[in-house]
């Protein structure tokens, strides 16, 4: 019904960027909130950044002022924009869709309903 495609990601070393892009199918992608998440190995999958379809914006704490979400309603796609890169942001990177018309992204991976198939980001130190 819904896929999510994202990409960008790749082997960067420490204090360099990486911009992810998620492309979403659909017609109603503007009503949505959309988040990205994260997994390490042996890690729970947590919380990263999320944008509602107003544009108000979440992030973890461990990677604010680091990091930008953002979207692109006319292409259906979401970005993330991740600076100051650091060996801790390793992990498999998966975009979400959460929610219609919520005002606030959710932090919480449950209120989210399609999944990317993620993109591996690998800091190098």
């Amino acid at each position: 019904q819904v896929q999510l495609v994202e990409s960008g990601g790749g082997l960067v070393q420490a204090g360099g960027s990486l911009r992810l892009s998620c492309a979403a199918s659909g017609r109603t992608f503007n009503s949505y909130a959309m988040g990205w998440f994260r997994q390490a190995p042996g890690q729970e999958r947590e919380f990263v950044a999320g944008i509602s379809y107003t544009g108000s914006t979440s992030y973890a704490v461990s990677v604010k002022g680091r990091f930008t979400i953002s979207r692109n309603n006319d292409k259906n796609t979401v970005y993330l924009q991740m600076n100051s890169l650091k060996s801790d942001d390793t992990a498999v990177y998966y975009c979400a869709r959460g929610p219609a018309y919520s005002y606030r992204a959710s932090l919480m991976a449950d209120d989210y309903d399609y999944w990317g198939q993620g993109t591996q980001v690998t800091v190098s130190s």
